[in-house]
């Protein structure tokens, strides 16, 4: 690697950080085009492979910040991401057998609507000490399990750690503030990334240079993003906002990359 790809390896890392540290999620949305459109990956496959390496070992480190900081639900983390690991590794095979730029394509449609999802408005009321517990296990399984299962299967499809799903889907299955789903997530997209990034590894298409600037940039973001979400916990609304819009656009770009 020339000089350029290396310092563009290392802002890309950074960039996935800032983002897993201070929204939970959207870390491989950045990932993937970065690595195609600036870095130069030339297979989108590898791309995916290598992006799913880096987003889990980044959200790992993440994670050990909101652990720290307790905003972690730990019982709905793991059934969630039980539930997604099963589902990554049925998408991960569908999705290795579809072509790299048609695959580009539907990911990038796929951003556009999970965006426009977002910018809608919360209308359940939120319920900062929800846990799961037997008393609870009646009314949150029914809800955990299904979203984990349909968010691992499109994590693994489109070869994404999926936080920028898992955090409006563990909103809506549990009620919990977007503070508490950004650290929760973070379980979830390890999971589910080092799932599909297995998958995609055994075949081949993992660029493990280019994992180790991406890991490397990205614990400098993820330090930054962590307290930064800390200051801007009162701008709850503002953050969803401007993480969707960040979704709408990116996924517009890369549809029309895909297409052409």
């Amino acid at each position: 690697m020339d000089p350029q790809m290396i310092a563009a390896g290392l802002a890309a890392g950074a960039a996935i950080g800032l983002v897993l540290g201070l929204v939970g999620g959207g870390g491989s949305i950045i990932a993937v085009p970065l690595l195609v459109y600036l870095v130069g990956v030339a297979s989108p496959h590898a791309a995916i492979g290598t992006a799913a390496v880096a987003v889990a070992l980044n959200a790992l480190a993440g994670l050990a910040g909101h652990a720290r900081a307790g905003t972690v639900k730990w019982p709905c983390a793991l059934t969630f991401s039980l539930a997604g690991v099963a589902g990554a590794t049925m998408g991960a095979h569908l999705g290795k057998a579809m072509d790299g730029q048609r695959l580009l394509a539907l990911f990038g449609a796929m951003m556009v609507v999970v965006g426009l999802a977002m910018l809608r408005p919360r209308r359940s009321p939120e319920n900062p000490d929800v846990r799961l517990t037997r008393a609870s296990a009646g009314s949150l399984l029914p809800r955990l399990v299904p979203a984990g299962l349909g968010v691992g299967l499109l994590a693994g499809f489109f070869g994404i750690g999926g936080g920028f799903l898992i955090v409006p889907a563990l909103i809506a299955a549990t009620g919990m503030p977007l503070r508490s789903a950004v650290g929760t997530s973070l379980v979830s997209v390890a999971a589910l990334g080092l799932t599909t990034a297995a998958s995609y590894a055994l075949s081949g298409y993992v660029e493990w240079g280019l994992v180790a600037l991406l890991v490397a940039g990205g614990l400098a973001g993820a330090l930054i993003g962590i307290a930064a979400g800390k200051r801007l916990a009162g701008a709850k609304r503002a953050m969803e906002i401007g993480f969707a819009l960040l979704v709408v656009a990116v996924g517009a770009y890369v549809v029309v990359r895909g297409l052409g």
